[in-house]
Parts: structure tokens; C-alpha cells; sequence
């Protein structure tokens, strides 16, 4: 699967290698006044030691290193003699074979080509785990073959309900089991307004008890499909904890709680997706199927995404 660092970090390349030529060409314009830049200027801590030799053979294999680690991602299946072949022509100043649209294009049709093969993929693993986990001892099917739960610890206060907003403690997980969001990352316990949700989610943890400790296991068609910011098609496992059936914070956040002040403690989750934010082509967004990646600031694998909200 395509990796969202690995894509950011082909684009830091190309920003450091302009960033050297815009250093170069400052030194150029500024002449003896650079030099008399005092060591007082820079934070102590960033301050490299010039008495220290640098080891450019070294220096020069890491990022060489560095820029190989980023191209191990299926569905963008680089050659990489070409790609020694084309540093070398590049570094030597001859022209690229092909020119910044045909690249772009070529990319594009390749980025489209993985997401739909990833998607199919996922969409694949999802319907045959949940056809196989139904018959697993203690999994109850809430909606057949789209969302199923197993109870890993009886609860015995309130019950969640629907529309409400109850506290609870979350890992979420892909189906390898890598997790990719927690409430402790948070530091505790938040509070989710149901009505916000992917439906999965939030028709899973209605009936749960305080106390209770669930595991639910969301289909990727009540989860984000191909939308959002996770992997296309992904099945979704999260581990539950009520800990309050419906918490003061969450009080007049339902399904009209769309305002900028919304102040549940879900608000800061790194994985929530705000609610005015556009649904993103595929083709235009990295498919960052990397297990334990962070999404973009305000992104949730647990927020229902506003194109999906319109559908229902």
C-alpha cells in the first residue's frame, strides 16, 4: 500500500535540493556580509560543530539510503536503475525523457491504478473476515456481514443510547492490527456525539453498559469506504470502554451540533475529519495506507466525513 510518508518525503527531497540552490544563490548576493553571520544568531542546540569533519561519502549514501527506503511502496513499482540512471543525467544537467505534464500525467494514472487495486483488495479481505468472524464464539452480528461485536467485559451502569454522547476510552485498529488511534494519545477518555459518527461506530456501541469493554468490527461501507483519510475499503476494529453512558460535556451536541464551538473532548482528536471538509480525489491525495500513520490535524477515523453524512 501506497504510504502517505513515503510520498512527503519524495517531496522534502525535492524541497531540500531547491532549498541548497536557494542557499547557494543567497551566498552569492549577500558575499561578505554572510560571513559575518555570528554564531549568536542561531540557537545553541542547532549549532553544528565546524571543527568536526563531515564525511560526505557517508552523508551522501544516507540520503541516498533515504530516498530508496521511500520507494518500497506496492502499486508504485519503480525501477531503480532507472532511477540511478536519471540522478546521474539529472546531477550531469541533461533533460528528463519526459516532460512536468507527462510526468504528472503518467503519476496520476499510476496513483489511480493503486488506489482502485487497493480498494478492491481491502473491500475483499473485509467481506471475507466478516463472513468468517460471524461464526467466531461470542460475536454478535448487528447488521449481517457490515457490523459485528464481541463483549470483552460485561458492564453494569447506565446503557449508551442512541443520540447520545457517552465517554468512552478507543484503539482503533486496521485488520493486521496495527493501531492507528488511540484515546490515551489524547490523555484519557473523550466524549463522541454519536449523531457525528460513521455509523458503524456509533450503532455499535448503543446497548454497551458503563464499564462495559466492547470490540467492534466495522465494514468498510459503515465506516469511510473509499472516502477519508485511511486506507480505501479498510475494515475497522475498535476497542471500546464506556466509561459514562452519556457525558455532560456531550450535552446539546447531536445531530445539530454542527457549530464552529463545539467543545467535546473529541474536538482535539488528531483523527477527526471536520465537518465542512471536502471529500478528496483519490488521485489527488496520497493513499496513506501506512499503519500507524497521523492524519492531517482535525482528521478521525471515528467522525462521520460530511459526504458521507449527505448520503444517508
Amino acid at each position: 500500500m501506497l504510504k502517505k510518508t513515503r510520498l512527503v518525503a519524495l517531496t522534502s527531497l525535492g524541497l531540500f535540493l531547491g532549498y541548497c540552490a536557494l542557499q547557494a544563490d543567497d551566498k552569492t548576493q549577500v558575499g561578505v556580509d554572510a560571513d559575518k553571520r555570528t554564531a549568536t544568531n542561531v540557537p545553541a542546540a542547532n549549532q553544528v560543530d565546524q571543527s568536526k569533519p563531515i564525511d560526505m561519502k557517508k552523508l551522501s549514501e544516507a540520503f541516498g539510503n533515504f530516498i530508496g527506503r521511500n520507494l518500497q511502496s506496492p502499486g508504485l513499482s519503480f525501477d531503480l536503475d532507472s532511477i540511478i540512471k536519471g540522478i546521474r543525467e539529472g546531477a550531469t544537467g541533461q533533460p528528463s525523457p519526459l516532460t512536468e505534464k507527462e510526468y504528472e500525467e503518467m503519476m496520476t494514472a499510476v496513483q489511480e491504478k493503486a488506489f482502485k487495486e487497493m480498494s478492491s483488495t481491502n473491500l475483499k479481505a473485509a467481506n471475507d473476515f466478516m463472513a468468517k468472524n460471524k461464526q467466531e464464539k461470542g460475536i454478535v452480528e448487528v447488521i449481517p456481514g457490515k457490523l459485528q461485536f464481541m463483549v470483552l467485559k460485561e458492564g453494569t451502569g447506565e446503557t449508551v443510547e442512541s443520540h447520545s454522547s457517552p465517554k468512552i476510552n478507543y484503539t482503533g485498529k486496521y485488520l493486521d492490527g496495527t493501531v492507528f488511534g488511540t484515546s490515551e494519545e489524547m490523555g484519557g477518555p473523550i466524549t463522541i456525539p454519536l449523531d457525528q459518527t460513521i455509523p458503524g461506530f456509533s450503532k455499535g456501541i448503543i446497548g454497551m453498559k458503563e464499564g462495559e469493554k466492547r470490540r467492534l468490527y466495522v465494514h468498510p461501507d459503515l465506516g469511510y469506504g473509499t472516502t477519508g483519510q485511511l486506507p480505501p475499503n479498510e475494515l475497522l476494529v475498535f476497542d471500546i470502554e464506556a466509561v459514562k453512558a452519556n457525558s455532560d460535556e456531550g450535552k446539546g451536541q447531536g445531530s445539530d451540533a454542527d457549530s464552529d464551538d463545539d467543545t467535546s473532548d473529541a474536538g482535539d482528536n488528531e483523527f477527526f475529519i471536520e465537518e465542512d471538509e471536502e471529500e478528496t480525489e483519490p488521485m489527488k491525495r496520497p493513499l496513506n495506507s501506512n499503519k500507524g500513520i497521523s492524519s492531517p490535524t482535525g482528521n478521525s477515523a471515528i467522525k462521520e466525513p460530511q459526504a458521507q453524512k449527505q448520503q444517508r
